[in-house]
């Protein structure tokens, strides 16, 4: 496909959820990435907009304002300012941050669902929903809790069992109750508005598969995996009192549903930034659209907000959706519930000023293709051996040689020899490499070619040894600080995207004021005789002391308020007779092909082979494995379960997990490779 030029970039993040505080999971997968990107554009000297705000709309909100006994409103103001001063602590440079609960969203909104509505793309249905008769409320699915009826967990919530991990739906409940007022709720009618994405679905094929191959592969493959399996209807609209009001007549008590509102707000927020040319940015073709986000958010980003522009009919489609894996914490999923988790703002309360450390890190870590781990020795680790060690080693030798031979000026230069000659080119040459990474969103091969120009500045004061040269050879050490300057300017260039902070003290150690993108890889960006300013550490190490403090810390969420470790394991159920068991037929099978099921986060589909012909599989694990991870994997499960139906599929069975107290969840498999249909005894 022939490469596009465009005359500007818009940049959205993910809106968080304004219900609690930001973690590290958020930053390495979003917002860090965006503003690399964005900076580097800004150095470019390219018209870019980075886009961000909190979504402050949807039932966890209401839930959490219910428990603490205040208004949906005081939750998100609360942690909209929370979330927003940890992105402007972190150097995250919006153009705006806004939010979903501004005047001009809910207008954006409401005028965008209206306009669908007139051209008569929705679809209206009359459906059966849970409804609280004390309250005098439709209930949404998080508002309905009963009896597990795969593990007998008698707190399931009515979208998903926190237990053993299936998803469900609320009529799936034994014994369902209302959260609101605890009594049993009843089946009522109730009427809603369906966007029909099964009428895009050839559209999204062809703009997708055809014409966007050049998606990051767990991007695209996600996207096949929907389309391949046939697109649904999904409803706009839900029965709540917090949210965007349906602004049609015959809709009241009825809001926009969260999925639906969320992404306008990318428009709304642009709207309030630009409101004389905001269109520009949406509607012209030659604006170029780049979503950051986290693999839970592909399919809305990537089929969902398509089709809704696509029938909208006036805004351009996003030319990217760079979407991250997730990031893991010493080996175990991010939990806010359970408290395993970076919180940002605790960050900077342990490490004030170091920032950068955890950008870097996070950076080399980036979950860009799969899940990846945070740890705090990796952390240590980096900070001592790669950004003290090796970019703050050279920044230092260099400034403080210069210093100590030439009174802190840019010294002149002689004549080069060959070996300075070959590291000039070298240096010259990473501007192009770096520039192939960064356009394609390589954000942490890229950080590492940054490293690797520290690198060779290092290479080049070791094998030129100027402070053995300074009372026999000066004008030798003048030619070779002047090349070690040129690198550090160098430096200062290729590491802005990333290390911003620390950047900026360089620049003020160089004496200059930033410098543009442009004359990366240059050798004369510093003239002789130029007055440096005055040479500082540009990290330091991080004790072993500071990273127990973080691990304990961690440690101590698994305690309970006495500080006794918490039990793992679950209680034991009550007793069975040795005859139940044996009424169990459990068989050891073969994924054959695995994929999500459209409409439900959670669920995968997996086609198994059981020696017996083959069988279809539904289970919970979309959160713990990526379809790619079962497929080709031998599992057990239970191959007499009485079929049932989850999302329209018949599901033949169960696959067994085992699941610690933390939620942690890992697929039965046997030893070694047995014969598909191998009994389990």
């Amino acid at each position: 496909m022939e490469t596009q030029h465009f005359k500007r970039t818009l940049i959205t993040t993910a809106l968080p959820y304004a219900n609690g505080p930001v973690h590290i999971g958020h930053l390495a997968g979003v917002y860090v990435p965006a503003d690399i990107y964005a900076r580097y554009l800004r150095l470019k000297g390219e018209e870019v907009l980075l886009i961000g705000g909190s979504d402050e709309h949807g039932v966890p909100i209401t839930l959490r304002a219910k428990k603490e006994g205040v208004t949906p409103q005081e939750v998100v103001n609360r942690y909209h300012a929370m979330i927003r001063k940890s992105f402007e602590d972190f150097g995250i440079t919006f153009d705006i941050y806004s939010r979903t609960t501004s005047d001009i969203h809910h207008r954006t909104a409401s005028d965008f669902f209206r306009t669908l509505y007139e051209k008569g793309v929705f679809v209206e249905k009359t459906s059966e929903q849970y409804y609280d008769g004390e309250a005098q409320q439709f209930l949404a699915d998080r508002y309905i809790t009963g009896t597990c009826p795969h593990c007998g967990n008698e707190r399931a919530y009515g979208d998903q069992c926190e237990a053993c991990g299936t998803s469900l739906s609320p009529t799936d409940l034994l014994n369902p109750r209302s959260v609101i007022s605890g009594s049993a709720p009843a089946m009522r009618e109730t009427r809603h508005w369906y966007l029909p994405l099964d009428r895009y679905e050839p559209f999204l094929r062809r703009w997708i598969l055809e014409e966007h191959t050049e998606w990051k592969p767990n991007v695209y493959g996600q996207c096949k995996s929907w389309l391949d399996m046939g697109l649904q209807p999904r409803a706009v609209s839900r029965d709540l009192d917090w949210g965007i009001p349906v602004p049609i007549d015959g809709a009241e008590g009825k809001v926009l549903y969260v999925w639906f509102d969320a992404p306008i707000g990318y428009i709304s927020n642009t709207r309030e930034l630009l409101p004389d040319s905001w269109e520009k940015w949406w509607k012209d073709p030659e604006t170029r659209i780049v979503h950051f986000i986290g693999k839970d958010n592909i399919v809305f980003h990537c089929i969902v907000f398509p089709a809704m522009l696509r029938a909208e009919g006036s805004y351009i489609l996003p030319e990217n959706v760079p979407a991250n894996e997730f990031l893991n914490l010493e080996n175990d999923k991010i939990s806010t519930s359970r408290n395993w988790a970076v919180w940002l703002h605790e960050y900077l309360e342990d490490f004030p000023g170091k920032q950068d450390i955890l950008r870097y890190v996070l950076t080399a870590n980036a979950p860009e293709t799969k899940d990846s781990d945070f740890t705090w020795k990796d952390f240590q680790a980096r900070n001592n051996n790669e950004l003290v060690a090796i970019l703050g080693n050279f920044v230092n030798r260099a400034l403080v040689l210069t210093a100590n031979y030439f009174e802190n000026r840019v010294p002149a230069c002689s004549e080069l020899t060959e070996y300075d000659r070959r590291t000039l080119a070298e240096v010259g040459e990473v501007k192009t490499r770096l520039e192939q990474l960064l356009d394609t969103y390589h954000f942490r091969d890229a950080q590492k070619e940054a490293m690797n120009l520290a690198r060779i500045g290092n290479k080049y004061l070791a094998d030129t040894e100027p402070w053995k040269r300074a009372g026999t050879d000066r004008p030798r050490v003048a030619t070779i600080l002047y090349v070690a300057l040129q690198i550090t300017a160098n430096l200062s260039i290729a590491f802005e995207p990333f290390l911003p902070f620390g950047m900026k003290r360089l620049n003020g150690m160089l004496n200059i004021e930033r410098l543009s993108w442009n004359r990366l890889g240059r050798a004369d960006l510093l003239e002789a005789g130029h007055r440096l300013g005055r040479a500082e550490l540009l990290f330091e190490k991080i004790s072993d002391e500071a990273i127990e403090k973080q691990v304990r810390k961690l440690q101590d969420t698994k305690k309970d308020n006495k500080g006794a470790a918490v039990v793992h394991a679950r209680p034991v159920r009550e007793t069975v007779a040795f005859e139940d068991f044996t009424k169990l037929d459990i068989r050891v099978g073969a994924v054959l092909e695995c994929t999500k099921v459209p409409g439900a986060d959670r669920l995968l589909r997996c086609r198994i082979d059981d020696g017996l012909g083959g069988r279809t599989v539904v289970s919970g694990l979309a959160e713990h494995y990526a379809p790619e991870e079962l497929t080709g994997k031998q599992v057990c499960f239970v191959a007499n379960l009485a079929p049932r139906q989850l999302k329209g599929i018949v599901s033949e069975g169960m696959i067994l997990t085992a699941e610690d107290a933390e939620g942690k969840t890992v697929v039965l498999t046997p030893e070694r490779m047995v014969s598909p249909g191998s009994e389990v005894k």
